[in-house]
């Protein structure tokens, strides 16, 4: 089914600078709100606005909408905790039938998200204390019992962690049926609290860290062996690796060990099965110290995040791109409490992706003004840095319709213009209430491009659009993952925004 509809009338209403802006559907509005929603332990402690806008527009979603999103969300843009939020709340508000079951079931895929679903669960209905937790769902009982059968002792103890409901408290709650007799011993170490300890970067570290040592030195020498030692093992994780690329090098592993991290970085098979979400490459790249195997380093994750997006589909030499990055003060906003990458960030990124892939491609970064930047394809990685240290060339406001005007008055012909930004598009020349993005788009269309299509790339999920997506060859993308590309590929098809979300299989 073909979302993309001409419709004769949608909501106005107006963005946070209060320019004229367009309600979207619940289904694209709930989309929208989860896939761009990081939830950080903040989160947990509490109602928040955008906490209290997911559950609204789930009563007006179809359930199994809701169930293929979370889905789609953990598997697919490999979001961990709003996949969460979103079973819990479905469990709140459908019974009746196995789909809840089947949604926890999938969406848990690490060991100590069960514990952490469960801790959602005691907030999310208003339950203060573990004990209260007997009148457990039958339906998330029975996907949370699914999961308690995926894991092995390693997994299980990596995340055996001494947290308000641990997992001994949820093998009690869950009653899981242990598939053979060794899953049954297995539960009984869970049960008697005699899980093995497991070998882990942060375990070795922590006993390494509580040696009394002779000197600074022997304990610097210390360390460095035990990081060589974790490289060799192959015990350390993709993640892990890229989080402590800063430590080794401080640490000053050997040449022969740096090569192998890096070898190990750049695997492609190592990178598919590692699913970082291709922010993360940013930031272990700009973590990395000064040090004479930085540059090393670095040309080892710029490979690794191509390989990341080896099988993202670009356009042929004859499509005629403008790729628009949103540097504005709004976008100047973490993406997470704990996480130092900003929304401005993303947009980057995800731009710089794109324009790797593509052979015909205009890039530019707007803000009280356009400015067109030619950077080479080859270095995505690079590419955002420049980017990023240019920010400031083109002020603050989200003045998009000055990228249209520019291409008007030009006379570009473009194919696909790709906005990406918060969408808070406003004009600080005059008067900021003014239509200018929409008028700069009809204007575009009649006077230059009449068959350009504009994709705006959505980074913070405020639920509204600066025109009306269902109609004049506008379509909205949202979301981190370099999966966003796939709906871009469903959207060349003839497909709408939502189609992969409702491919997904329960």
């Amino acid at each position: 089914m073909k979302f993309n509809f001409k419709r004769k009338q949608q909501p106005v209403i107006t963005n946070h600078e209060g320019a004229k802006a367009y309600a979207m559907t619940p289904e694209m509005e709930l989309y929208s709100t989860v896939v761009t929603a990081s939830l950080s332990d903040q989160f947990y402690e509490g109602s928040t606005e955008k906490l209290d806008r997911i559950r609204l527009l789930m009563t007006k979603t179809d359930p199994a909408f809701i169930a293929r999103l979370a889905v789609y969300a953990r598997e697919k843009m490999y979001l961990r905790s709003v996949p969460m939020v979103l079973a819990v709340e479905l469990a709140k508000q459908h019974t009746g039938d196995g789909l809840v079951g089947k949604m926890v079931g999938r969406v848990v895929q690490r060991a100590d998200e069960i514990t952490e679903l469960l801790a959602y669960y005691t907030l999310a209905n208003g339950r203060t204390a573990t004990k209260q937790l007997h009148k457990l769902s039958k339906q998330v009982q029975k996907g949370l019992s699914v999961a308690f059968n995926k894991f092995d002792e390693y997994q299980f103890a990596k995340y055996d962690r001494k947290t308000a409901i641990t997992l001994r408290d949820a093998l009690f709650m869950v009653h899981p049926k242990a598939k053979d007799e060794s899953q049954q011993l297995l539960f009984n170490k869970i049960a008697k609290q005699e899980l093995a300890v497991p070998y882990t970067w942060e375990t070795e570290l922590s006993a390494a860290g509580q040696y009394k040592y002779e000197s600074p030195l022997a304990k610097d020498l210390a360390f460095k062996a035990i990081w060589e030692q974790l490289i060799e093992s192959g015990q350390l994780g993709y993640m892990a690796m890229m989080r402590n690329l800063r430590n080794m090098l401080q640490a000053d592993i050997s040449a022969a060990h740096i090569q192998k991290v890096c070898d190990l970085l750049s695997d492609a098979d190592a990178v598919k099965r590692a699913k970082q979400l291709p922010f993360r490459f940013l930031a272990a790249y700009r973590e990395l110290p000064v040090h004479g195997a930085a540059a090393k380093i670095g040309e080892a994750l710029e490979k690794a995040l191509q390989a990341s997006i080896h099988n993202m589909r670009g356009f042929d030499g004859n499509t005629k791109i403008v790729i628009a990055c949103d540097v504005s003060g709004s976008m100047q906003q973490p993406v997470s409490a704990k996480s130092k990458v900003l929304a401005y960030d993303i947009g980057l990124m995800l731009g710089m992706l794109l324009q790797h892939k593509c052979d015909n491609v205009i890039a530019g970064m707007f803000g009280d003004t356009w400015k067109v930047i030619n950077m080479p394809g080859k270095n995505i990685l690079s590419n955002v840095k420049e980017f990023y240290q240019r920010e400031g060339e083109v002020g603050y406001s989200t003045n998009g319709h000055e990228v249209l005007r520019d291409l008007i008055k030009r006379g570009y012909k473009a194919d696909k213009l790709m906005f990406f930004s918060d969408l808070q598009m406003w004009n600080s020349n005059t008067n900021r209430t003014a239509d200018s993005f929409r008028q700069a788009w009809a204007d575009y269309k009649t006077k230059v491009a009449p068959d350009a299509k504009l994709y705006l790339f959505d980074l913070q999920g405020y639920g509204q659009a600066p025109l009306n997506i269902l109609e004049n060859d506008v379509y909205l993308i949202a979301g981190w993952s370099d999966k966003v590309f796939d709906v871009l590929e469903a959207l060349e098809k003839g497909q709408d925004a939502l189609s992969k979300i409702r491919e997904v299989a329960l």
